[in-house]
């Protein structure tokens, strides 16, 4: 009788600890892409994009970039990171690291429970701003949902809002004062993207 209670104690619980770990799994979903950086057809760095599911509605968004070029007259070197988190479909925060050959800097957007306090200072450009409306779609997103309902997204490294268009290629194309990027999909999934730069335009391409 003894052995039956104690046999039924250990089954009761590893039966626990397999349903946590389970419910453990199932609130930390995560979702990840890589991406090659290209000029002109040649690899200059990578990007990894991810998307992690928590508990309590909570949504985390993670960009690195990693770009070296070196071409005759133009040197460039970028550590890139951004993190937003995103709660019952808004944006709670996000920040923004860079680290270049140019220096380092950074941006900040948080929610204050009233409106959002948003900082940006990155290299020749600096954005002081409150916004007030909730911001319900980033650029991070753009990543893991094409924007098909949404006519801006919010780009955390400007601290401002990109206007979506479509184009006649069924791609999105993304403006920004004198910025433009252009996003594209194929059935659902982004797979490329497309930096428009008076020198050389860089391309962000699907790997996986």
């Amino acid at each position: 009788m003894i052995n039956t209670k104690k046999a039924a104690r250990k089954l009761l619980a590893l039966t626990i600890l397999l349903l946590v770990t389970s419910l453990s799994v199932a609130q930390s979903l995560s979702e990840t892409h890589h991406y090659a950086i290209e000029v002109a057809g040649a690899r200059i760095g990578t990007m990894t994009a991810s998307r992690e599911s928590r508990a309590n509605n909570e949504v985390m968004f993670i960009q690195i970039s990693d770009v070296q070029v070196n071409f005759l007259v133009y040197k460039l070197k970028v550590y890139y990171k951004v993190v937003s988190l995103m709660k019952n479909g808004q944006l709670l925060r996000s920040t923004v690291e860079a680290h270049t050959n140019k220096g380092d800097f950074s941006s900040l957007t948080e929610w204050t429970g009233t409106h959002y306090d948003i900082r940006a200072d990155q290299y020749k450009y600096s954005r002081r701003a409150t916004e007030t409306r909730k911001i319900d779609f980033t650029v991070s997103m753009l990543y893991f949902s094409e924007p098909t309902s949404h006519q801006r997204a919010y780009a955390e490294y400007f601290g401002d809002y990109f206007t979506l268009t479509t184009t006649p290629r069924s791609s999105y194309r993304a403006q920004l004062a004198d910025r433009e990027d252009e996003y594209v999909y194929e059935q659902g999934r982004l797979v490329k993207v497309i930096k428009k730069n008076a020198l050389k335009n860089f391309v962000i391409r699907l790997l996986d």
